[in-house]
């Protein structure tokens, strides 16, 4: 599914040549594959009532209503148990619990695995007993899939390499049924991207990717967009992968991205992980007042303690809502309180890179060098200097601020530093880049 291709990255470190053996008779299609005479009686994946059922239980997946989900889900479990569709579905809400964190809290990972591990020996068994089971296939693809991103994200490289190894089979196998339901589709249109564009991005990852089918960069975007807008459960997954290429620098079309944000905001209004995505292309799109707005209601569902709100959104929306109080409403006041939220959030969650950690330091030095501040002036600009990147201008900036004072005696914060101030020629509260800040997480 979706993950096979985003843990590559971490083969290319893994010197074991056994684990990727047999791949080079891999060769995916690209095209929708029309299915000969198969028989789909007892595919849950098809069956129209189960997905009236579930209809409200995929909406409280995605919207972090997870007690909700997993009710339902487990009542599925009870009349299909020895089906991979429930617990497939139970380790993907716990994926979704993982999320908000940007898969750096394991607090869910041994529920995730045992939830996939389930699903994929409850799918082999139905695959057993018929190899033209391409529902089977489906979910083997998929908790595999699932499996090699979180143990990609957790540096199980060996682990990682062989579900992906798996995942990629039942791909294969399942695409024969491409043309039943744009369900199947959405794992070949994520290959096909991604393929593509790890080749393009990650050259020293090519004599890997020899053992794996070529992708096609334009077929898998239009494969996924035909998900994102016909998927039943795999709509929102498709949507969610949308929204990260849309926004990447190769695609860079971050108009189209917002709308699909919108989308997904619109639809699951409580999902911290959405929402964030939310404030970030808005405020990227110049889309002030909207940003504000959802900024705002990051925190407040935050300071509520509900699921899938927690630093990493706080660290986004604070930031912006500091960014917009200096630059928009002139309140240093207030910007100041919302820069030095966001560095606690920065702090907490350990994201204390060249992103809007280092932005906001970089603001509240410029800040309190207004306010004749340089103590403070000082060690915020030095914060800038150890963290920035060297060939940024707000690096050159906190740099050459520090060597200026280097040899004066810091006061009290009353010496006057009107005239320095007035000296620089950039902008004042530079604002940062999402290209630096989503890097690995909504850009590809």
């Amino acid at each position: 599914m979706a993950f096979i291709l985003l843990s590559l990255r971490t083969l290319g470190q893994t010197p074991d040549s056994a684990l990727v053996d047999g791949m080079r008779n891999i060769s995916l299609e690209n095209i929708d594959v029309a299915p000969a005479a198969v028989d789909t009686k007892g595919w849950l994946l098809l069956d129209k009532d189960i997905q009236t059922e579930l209809d409200g239980a995929v909406t409280n997946l995605y919207n972090s209503k997870h007690d909700q989900a997993e009710k339902q889900f487990r009542s599925l479990r009870r009349r299909y148990p020895q089906h991979p569709m429930p617990y497939f579905l139970m380790g993907l809400s716990a994926w979704w619990k993982i999320m908000p964190s940007n898969a750096t809290n394991p607090l869910h990972d041994k529920i995730f695995f045992a939830y996939m591990d389930t699903a994929i020996t409850k799918g082999e068994r139905l695959y057993e007993l018929d190899n033209k089971n391409y529902e089977a296939c489906f979910f083997l693809a998929a908790a595999y899939g699932f499996d090699a991103r979180l143990n990609a994200e957790r540096h199980n490289l060996r682990k990682a390499t062989v579900s992906s190894k798996r995942a990629l089979d039942y791909l294969e196998r399942s695409k024969e049924a491409n043309g039943l339901s744009p369900e199947f589709l959405l794992g070949q249109g994520m290959f096909n991207y991604y393929a593509a564009w790890i080749s393009e991005e990650h050259p020293w990852l090519r004599p890997i990717l020899l053992l794996f089918p070529k992708g096609n960069r334009q077929l898998g975007l239009q494969q996924i967009r035909n998900v994102a807008a016909n998927g039943f459960y795999t709509g929102p997954e498709a949507r969610f992968f949308l929204l990260k290429i849309l926004s990447s620098e190769r695609e860079n079309n971050p108009a189209a991205a917002l709308q699909v944000a919108r989308q997904l905001n619109t639809a699951y209004p409580d999902n911290g992980y959405f929402e964030r995505c939310y404030a970030m292309l808005s405020f990227n799109n110049g889309e002030f007042r909207k940003c504000e707005q959802i900024s705002l209601d990051i925190l407040d569902k935050l300071n509520r303690g509900m699921p899938g709100y927690e630093g990493f959104g706080g660290r986004y929306a604070t930031y912006y809502l500091g960014w917009l109080n200096r630059n928009k409403y002139k309140n240093n006041s207030k910007a100041k309180e919302y820069f030095q939220r966001c560095i606690v959030f920065s702090e907490i969650t350990d994201q204390m890179g060249p992103g809007y950690y280092v932005h906001a330091n970089y603001n509240l030095a410029r800040i309190a060098d207004e306010e004749h501040n340089t103590a403070a002036a000082r060690r915020y600009y030095q914060v800038v200097m150890d963290k920035a990147e060297r060939k940024s201008e707000i690096y050159t900036e906190a740099r050459d601020y520090l060597k200026n004072r280097r040899n004066m005696k810091a006061d009290s914060g009353t010496r006057q530093s009107t005239e320095y101030s007035a000296g620089f020629k950039r902008q004042s509260s530079a604002k940062p880049q999402a290209s630096q800040e989503g890097k690995g997480k909504f850009r590809q």
